[in-house]
């Protein structure tokens, strides 16, 4: 097994070391499993490959939709506007 030697702030190494306190394992252990999920996360948002894979994916996303019609900006603009008015006096 490799050893690597790692360089980080005293309140990194802290805030590391109590997540891994509380999971119940050692911090070496801690930080090779947040290394994992971190190459996990880069793995699972592959980029297409190809056009056809666009083409497929756009397709999907068709079929997937709810059906509804997405609002005009007014409509949008009166929302923001609605909750920018939320919790303001009418004075």
């Amino acid at each position: 097994m490799a050893r690597i030697q790692l360089v980080l702030p005293d309140e990194d190494r802290d805030r590391f070391s109590h997540e891994a306190h509380v999971e119940g394992i050692s911090l070496s252990e801690w930080l090779r499993l947040a290394a994992k999920e971190r190459m996990q996360r880069s793995v699972d948002r592959q980029r297409f490959g190809d056009a056809d894979e666009v083409a497929t994916f756009f397709k999907w996303c068709d079929t997937n939709q709810s059906g509804g019609t997405e609002p005009d900006w007014a409509e949008h603009l009166d929302t923001i506007n609605a909750s920018r008015r939320q919790g303001m006096s009418e004075t």
